[in-house]
C-alpha cells in the first residue's frame, strides 16, 4: 500500500483551513461538499524527511500489518519447535534400598540359623508359616469377610513344619489331616452362617502355607540338608532377580496381563537363564554326588516354579483387591509376598533332589 492508495492529495504535509485551500479547476469540485467529506489522518512529513518511497511503504505495511505490495504474500511466521521431552526413565516400584537392606538382613538370619543349629532355622520356619497364616486370613476377612480360624492353622501349622523334621514326609501328612479336622471342628463353635465358605478358605491356607513350607523341613534332614535347603533358596532368589532385572531392562511382551501387568516374557527367559547358570554351579560345588547337568534341570523347575507361584498369589491379591498381602517388610510387602514363589518352588526342590541324589 503505498500513499496514494489512502487518498491524500499533494502536499499533504500541509492542512490549512477548509476556505483558504485553492480549489482544484474544473466543475465537478464543490467546495460545500468537499468540507463534509471525513478529512484523512495527519501524516507529519519529518519521519519521511530523507527516505525514499520504498522505505515509506514498508512503513506503512507495518502500522495496518499488511504486505508491503499487492501482489506480495504475508510471510509467515517463524516459529522454533520446542524439544520433545526425554522419554521417562523406568523406575523400580518398590524402595530397592529398603528391599536390599531387609533382604540382606533375612538373608543373614536364614544363613546363621541354617549352619549353625539346624533347629534354628526350622524355628525361623515356623515364625514365617505362623506370619503368613496370620497375614492370609487377615487380608481375607477384610477384603471378602471370611473368617478361617486362625488358631487351629497357627497350632496345626506350626506342628506341619515340625513333624516335617522329625518324621519327614509320613509325619507331614498326618499333621496336615489333624489341622484340618481342627479347622473344621474349630468352626463349629460360631454360627453356621458362612461355615462352607470359611472352613474352605482354612483348609486352602493349610496346604498353601503350612503344607508346602514342610518340604523345606524335609529337606533339612539329609546329610548336606544345609546345603540342600541354601541351594533351594540361592535357585529361587537368583530366579527372582533374573527376571526383574532382564524384564525391567528389555521387557516389551506382556507375560500374564490379566494376572501380574508387570511381568514380561524376557523376565521369564531370563529367570531360566540365571536360574539354569546357578543351578549347575549349585549342584556341581554345594551339592554332594550333584552333576552340573542336573543344576541345569533344577534351575529350569525352579525358574518355573518361582514364575507360577508368584503369578498364584498375584491371582488371589488381585481377587482380593489388594497390591501387597502386608506391610512387615519395608521394600517387600508382607511375608507372604516374600513367600510366593518360595513355597511352590519347596516340593519341586526337594522332589528333584531325591531323584537326583537321593534322600540321604
Amino acid at each position: 500500500m503505498n500513499d496514494s492508495s489512502w487518498g491524500a492529495p499533494q502536499g499533504a504535509g500541509y492542512w490549512g483551513a477548509p476556505e483558504m485551500r485553492a480549489a482544484p479547476a474544473g466543475p465537478a469540485y464543490d467546495v460545500h461538499g468537499a468540507q463534509q467529506t471525513r478529512p484523512m489522518p495527519i501524516v507529519p512529513d519529518v519521519p519521511d524527511a530523507g527516505r525514499d518511497a520504498d522505505d515509506r511503504n514498508r512503513d506503512a505495511a507495518a502500522r495496518v500489518g499488511g504486505p508491503l505490495f499487492r501482489d506480495e504474500k504475508p510471510q509467515e511466521p517463524m516459529s522454533t519447535p520446542l524439544p520433545s521431552p526425554p522419554p521417562p526413565k523406568k523406575r523400580a516400584g518398590r524402595d530397592l534400598r529398603a528391599a536390599i537392606g531387609v533382604g540382606l538382613g533375612l538373608g543373614a538370619v536364614v544363613a546363621g540359623s541354617l549352619f549353625v543349629v539346624k533347629a534354628v532355622f526350622v524355628g525361623v520356619v515356623v515364625v514365617a508359616v505362623v506370619v503368613g497364616l496370620w497375614e492370609l486370613t487377615s487380608r481375607l476377612k477384610e477384603r471378602k469377610g471370611i473368617n478361617a480360624p486362625l488358631v487351629p492353622l497357627a497350632v496345626g501349622g506350626a506342628a506341619m513344619v515340625v513333624a516335617g523334621y522329625v518324621r519327614d514326609a509320613e509325619g507331614a501328612w498326618v499333621a496336615m489331616a489333624l489341622t484340618a479336622l481342627a479347622v473344621l471342628v474349630w468352626r463349629m463353635t460360631e454360627p453356621p452362617d458362612g461355615y462352607l465358605k470359611d472352613v474352605t478358605a482354612g483348609v486352602f491356607a493349610v496346604f498353601y502355607v503350612p503344607f508346602l513350607a514342610t518340604f523345606v523341613s524335609m529337606m533339612l534332614t539329609a546329610d548336606d540338608g544345609s546345603w540342600r535347603v541354601l541351594t533351594f533358596l540361592l535357585l529361587t532368589v537368583v530366579a527372582d532377580t533374573g527376571a526383574y532385572a532382564v524384564g525391567w531392562r528389555f521387557g516389551t511382551h506382556k507375560l500374564a496381563p490379566r494376572i501380574s501387568p508387570g511381568k514380561t516374557r524376557e523376565g521369564l527367559l531370563g529367570a531360566i537363564g540365571f536360574a539354569m547358570v546357578a543351578g549347575a554351579l549349585c549342584m556341581e560345588f554345594l551339592i554332594d554326588d550333584g552333576r552340573w547337568w542336573q543344576g541345569l534341570l533344577l534351575g529350569l523347575a525352579v525358574a518355573a516354579s518361582a514364575t507360577l507361584g508368584d503369578l498364584g498369589e498375584s491371582m488371589i491379591k488381585r481377587d482380593l483387591g489388594i497390591k501387597d498381602m502386608g506391610t512387615l517388610l519395608p521394600g517387600h510387602g508382607g511375608i507372604m509376598d516374600r513367600l510366593d514363589s518360595l513355597l511352590p518352588t519347596a516340593p519341586v526342590v526337594w522332589l528333584l533332589l531325591v531323584l537326583f541324589v537321593g534322600s540321604g
